[in-house]
């Protein structure tokens, strides 16, 4: 058989598994699609390590390594098990939860002075039980019944709140918008581009917007890849002629001083006797309980908030504003923590940012079937992978941020007692920098605006009792 035939044989297979035609996409859109959303998110590589590693370089290693393979388990699993085009790694916020709050932790509830490594190993048996929790929860139906409990509105508001989350990211990565001691948000100080200090700072900023103007006008012109082409023309100009991004000194890396490290602190070194080694074995159950009822509720409203949010970009959401498939995305996202703890890393769950691919024409598992394979590269090209600067990814954020903010238009504004707390949801996750806080607000406001003004019926008993733990999340700063 030729080599011609042999390629149109295995299009027409992953045509047919992927069910691409009834989706609308191609073989060539999806892989484009899952290249994009590999490369907005492919900062988790070296961010989780330094989050998670205290400094300690044994720890590094093994959380790379931890980090690559983690995202493959869990992308893949979305790409075969739910046939959906989502990516899951290690998540923001939860790692650096876990690095600052439970690692230090566990030395009080340990009762033991534990070296970072300890703490480490200890902190990822609780992200274990977490994981073992949310499969629980997933097989027998709860975390889809969670998601029937969340008000029509309040779903359609997560779009744009992600949305808003994103850009916000973007604008941030980029320097756009900095931190100002008088307003706490303000923008760049363009005037600044002749202080050598600032200059660089200010000329990334100009790129990123420039980025973004150059990402609309392929998109305009139906160029298909322009999200992955912007990124791509963007880095370029990162290195020459802005300046702004500079080549490593070295490419090369010591994979078997790295598997080994991996092997030596990370890989099924979860430490379940140390962590209830501690006097008082009461104290230390009540301590564990309330740090997996953190990790959890966290990850489980991330993660259908973005399962939601993109997939009504999608156009993947039926009438209702369900998620066909929903319970195998949830699976892979539980399944994904468990096997990530016992690599070595903190909760994976699915990124926001697989929102990029999406808006590329991503529509099946084989977008993140792409971006797994992606992920397992970069354990061997993690330094080439290191050349896409975030001055290039954080214009494809703030782009594909614009297009989500279009779902409010489906929001019902007649009816304040739906308004506010759609309001709400949106406001909330990019000024907290949480898609879990701006659901609870909704939640929240939901069940209040509808006892105070006599409509208690048109809430479910379920929604009362998910903004009961949000309440008890917000007070208990959990």
């Amino acid at each position: 058989m030729s080599g011609k035939n042999l390629n149109v044989k295995e299009r027409g297979g992953l045509e047919h598994y992927f069910q691409l035609k009834e989706h609308g996409t191609t073989v060539k859109t999806e892989i484009v699609a899952g290249l994009t959303t590999f490369f907005t998110m492919a900062y988790i590589i070296f961010v989780n390590p330094n989050m998670l590693s205290m400094g300690n370089s044994q720890i590094f290693n093994g959380v790379f390594f931890a980090t690559c393979i983690s995202a493959f388990i869990g992308t893949i699993l979305m790409a075969f098990l739910a046939k959906i085009p989502f990516a899951q790694a290690s998540g923001m916020g939860l790692n650096a939860f876990f690095a600052f709050t439970v690692m230090p932790a566990m030395i009080k509830v340990t009762g033991k002075e534990l070296d970072v490594i300890g703490q480490y190993q200890c902190a990822l048996a609780l992200v274990f039980m977490s994981g073992l929790l949310f499969i629980f929860i997933t097989i027998i139906g709860a975390r889809e019944a969670i998601v029937r409990a969340i008000p029509q509105n309040v779903k359609i508001a997560i779009s744009g709140g992600i949305g808003l989350f994103l850009a916000y990211l973007g604008f941030q990565s980029a320097h756009i918008v900095v931190p100002d001691p008088a307003v706490q948000v303000g923008l760049i100080n363009f005037s600044a581009l002749g202080d050598p200090e600032m200059h660089s700072t200010v000329m990334g900023a100009i790129l990123a917007i420039l980025g973004v103007f150059i990402i609309a006008a392929l998109y305009k012109l139906k160029v298909k890849g322009s999200i992955l082409i912007g990124i791509i023309i963007t880095g370029v100009l990162a290195y020459f002629p802005f300046g702004v991004a500079t080549m490593p000194e070295s490419f090369s890396i010591n994979f078997a001083a790295q598997a080994k490290d991996f092997m030596d602190v990370s890989f099924l070194k979860l430490d379940f006797g140390t962590l209830f080694a501690g006097q008082n074995l009461l104290s230390t159950i009540t301590t564990v309980l309330v740090l997996i009822l953190s990790f959890s509720m966290v990850d489980m409203f991330d993660t259908i908030g973005t399962l939601l949010g993109t997939a009504g970009q999608a156009g993947l959401l039926d009438e209702k504003g369900n998620m066909p498939r929903m319970k195998q995305a949830l699976l892979s996202d539980a399944i994904a923590t468990a096997s990530g703890a016992l690599l070595g890393t903190s909760t994976v769950t699915t990124f926001v940012e697989s929102t990029s691919g999406i808006a590329e024409g991503g529509r099946t598992g084989l977008t993140s079937a792409t971006t797994a394979g992606c992920f397992l590269l970069a354990l061997v090209a993690a330094p080439f992978v290191g050349l896409i600067p975030g001055v290039a990814t954080a214009p494809a954020l703030i782009f594909v941020g614009a297009l989500m903010i279009s779902g409010l238009k489906n929001m019902d504004f007649d009816d304040i007692s739906e308004a506010i707390p759609g309001f709400l949801t949106v406001a909330m996750m990019p000024l907290t920098y949480s898609i879990a806080n701006g659901i609870g607000f909704g939640l929240i406001s939901h069940c209040v605006i509808k006892l105070l003004s006599g409509k208690v019926k048109e809430t479910s008993w379920i929604t009362w009792l998910l903004s009961f733990f949000f309440i008890l999340k917000f007070f208990l700063a959990v």
